[in-house]
């Protein structure tokens, strides 16, 4: 699942506008113009979209956990890490949203996804780990499909 993809369901989800999320990626120690945050926007096939590489995106998502959570005492913005993977990428989505396992395992079920508690944990374990899995793009995009049916509910994007 690309990232543009990530970026774009999540504004739809949670109904972002162009300055929301400016103000999403300052808090994430970035500053997005309006055009660039168009261009990542603009849907697959048009000539004019441009890849919104990890670095941008982990700061559009470190901006929306100091969003829905509120900046840590004493701490600066986190910086953005240069790659992301999916287990990074659900694991911010899970701490931007408060949610503890048995609500992500809710969210998929929205979707139909069928995940167990066993699974779920080894997504968010250390990659040194035994027991850790890759997060496939298969249970991202039922994620954030799952999330758009709690927060949009009887809308079709």
């Amino acid at each position: 699942m690309n990232n543009n993809d990530i970026l774009r369901r999540l504004r739809y989800t949670f109904d972002f506008n162009d300055d929301r999320m400016m103000e999403l990626f300052r808090l994430g120690g970035y500053e997005a113009t309006r055009a660039e945050i168009s261009d990542w926007l603009k849907p697959e096939g048009d000539e004019n979209r441009k890849p919104i590489y990890d670095k941008f995106l982990a700061a559009f998502l470190n901006g929306f956990i100091t969003f829905k959570r509120g900046k840590k005492e004493g701490e600066d913005a986190p910086q953005p890490e240069k790659r992301l993977n999916n287990n990074q990428k659900l694991r911010k989505l899970k701490i931007a949203l408060s949610y503890k396992n048995e609500d992500i395992l809710e969210v998929l079920k929205l979707a139909d996804f069928y995940f167990s508690k066993h699974e779920l944990s080894a997504l968010f374990r250390k990659p040194t780990q035994s027991q850790y899995r890759v997060c496939k793009d298969q249970v991202l995009r039922n994620f954030l499909y799952g999330l758009q049916l709690k927060y949009r509910p009887g809308e079709k994007e």
